[in-house]
């Protein structure tokens, strides 16, 4: 074996720069522990790594490094530990204290920012009614088409300093305080050509840093247009994606465009014949159906789908945000019903199963502020399988026998569970830092000593540095109380039997020639 550092398929730790300890240096310090020894060849660090100052990251205030969290030298750490980096572009939004924000509520009119945000009346002049409150409220026919992350219309009233309140475009996290002061994502206008030569600045930046695979937040949101809705309208999202794409390229980044929409949407293929990797959101809820229901049926269709599409992807268990439900659903499309990956019943279930367990449900509004579709549910991936570390163990190893790159959540490697006092004091839209607690230390050397942190780095060192798992993949046909998953190359390969009945498993693989079998 050889440590596997293509980024085809090595192994992708997610983490803050804070999630271990104080600092990156922290985690830095753990991963060069002989225990971490080439598990990872991936880090995905959230955008903390940058400055920032509102939902944990992706409201970028510029995007140097934070350096009370980063230095230069944590990234030659990392690459002398042939850890590549994944980072985050948030394409859709800025900080209001980024120096673009800060500069148009100085000069208003005069500013050279005055086009790079979206004045929300004057996006809609002419297409709707002025309210008493100072705000165009579209037609109906045009309202009816936005797709809302809150309730309520998505703006932030912004004071300037001649008196007057402007509406700006604020899709996302808002923060108003009583004394008037407030912190919001703003959206920007990728019309104007300063966002792009933004954009351009970015992606050399990130690329300087050692980026190799750049996730794009939130970019669905980016083309805005009158009668068309805020979610990858078409032709205009492709061609802002195949602009960015083109940037990306110069820098040697490969993009991974970052989008939440229902299985029966067909968007995730979209993207993919256009060559895009692309997240796998399905696999988190259908891991917990199967591992719950003891019925592989749904997951392996669609591992087989990926396998006969040649999807690429990154999946997950836990990460920073939820666990996704609205994914796996059907759509309406064109009049037509296309089926979800798990019927609304079973989507239901693994709702009700979770919550029962202490998660927290985000939602989805309409234009109205009423709810018009769960969203996600959050909770730590351990509490989400009743804090059950054979469940959790078994669906760390089918992760690692999916195909695509599997992403590993820092806190889902230590047995994390539900943090509600972290959620509840994070107040409205807190509910996310149930899966967030930052691990000490101490925490760290502790869990060392038990079997399911110890158990998951054998798995995950497997992935990332056994060379059959740089060929092919194959599902074998069994019955819906197993999985069966076999991957070759060559002479090589890995076989993964896995029991849904007794949550025990088998993993048989070669090394040297010599035949070896793993049993949990």
């Amino acid at each position: 074996m050889s440590t596997n550092s293509n980024i085809t398929n090595g192994v992708m730790l997610n983490a803050y720069p804070d999630s271990i300890g104080n600092t990156l240096s922290d985690t830095i310090s753990i991963l060069k522990r002989p225990e971490f020894k080439d598990v990872f060849s991936l880090f995905y660090i959230l955008p903390t790594f940058f400055n920032s100052d509102l939902d944990r990251g992706f409201s970028i205030i510029d995007y140097n490094l934070k350096k009370d969290l980063v230095s230069k030298d944590d990234l030659k750490a990392l690459d002398a530990l042939n850890i590549q980096l994944k980072l985050d572009i948030v394409l859709n939004h800025l900080s209001v204290a980024s120096p673009q924000f800060k500069d148009l509520i100085e000069h208003g009119g005069q500013s050279k920012y005055k086009d790079f945000f979206i004045n929300w009346n004057s996006f809609w002049e002419g297409h709707g009614t002025m309210g008493n409150d100072g705000i165009i409220k579209p037609k109906k026919e045009f309202l009816d088409k936005l797709f809302m992350r809150k309730a309520g219309l998505p703006i932030l009233k912004v004071p300037f300093p001649d008196g007057t309140e402007k509406p700006y475009w604020n899709t996302f996290y808002q923060k108003v305080n009583e004394d008037k002061s407030f912190l919001g994502q703003m959206d920007v206008n990728a019309k104007s050509e300063l966002v792009w030569d933004f954009y351009e600045e970015t992606l050399q930046k990130v690329s300087s840093y050692g980026c190799k695979i750049l996730r794009l937040d939130a970019f669905a949101y980016l083309h805005k247009a009158i009668g068309e809705s805020n979610f990858f309208n078409k032709p205009g999202t492709w061609q802002y994606l195949e602009r960015i794409k083109k940037i990306a390229d110069k820098n040697g980044l490969t993009l991974l465009p970052e989008i939440h929409a229902e299985y029966g949407s067909f968007l995730h293929d979209e993207v993919a014949q256009k060559g895009y990797r692309i997240y796998d959101f399905f696999l988190p809820g259908l891991m917990i159906h199967t591992i719950e229901k003891k019925d592989s049926t749904a997951l392996v269709k669609w591992a087989n789908e990926i396998i006969a599409k040649g999807y690429k992807t990154v999946n997950m268990l836990g990460c920073h945000d939820g666990i996704p439900v609205l994914d796996l659903k059907g759509k309406d499309v064109d009049g037509v019903y296309q089926k979800g990956l798990l019927a609304d019943s079973d989507i239901e279930d693994i709702m009700d199963i979770i919550i029962e367990r202490g998660g927290r449900v985000k939602n989805l509004y309409g234009p109205d502020g009423k709810k018009i579709s769960y969203y996600q549910v959050n909770a730590t991936f351990f509490s989400a399988l009743g804090e059950d570390e054979k469940k959790l163990l078994l669906a760390r190893a089918i992760q690692m026998f999916m195909p695509g790159i599997p992403q590993v959540w820092y806190l889902d490697i230590f047995a994390g569970k539900n943090n509600y006092e972290a959620a509840d004091k994070a107040g409205n839209g807190g509910h996310k830092e149930i899966n967030r607690t930052t691990l000490s230390l101490t925490d760290i050397s502790e869990g060392m000593k038990t079997d399911i942190v110890l158990n998951q780095l054998e798995l995950m060192r497997l992935r990332n540095t056994h060379n059959a798992f740089l060929g092919k993949v194959k599902v074998n046909a069994t019955s819906i109380k197993e999985i069966d998953i076999l991957w070759k190359n060559g002479q090589d390969f890995v076989h993964l039997t896995a029991d849904l009945e007794a949550n025990s498993f088998t993993i048989n693989y070669n090394e040297s020639d010599v035949l070896k079998i793993l049993t949990f």
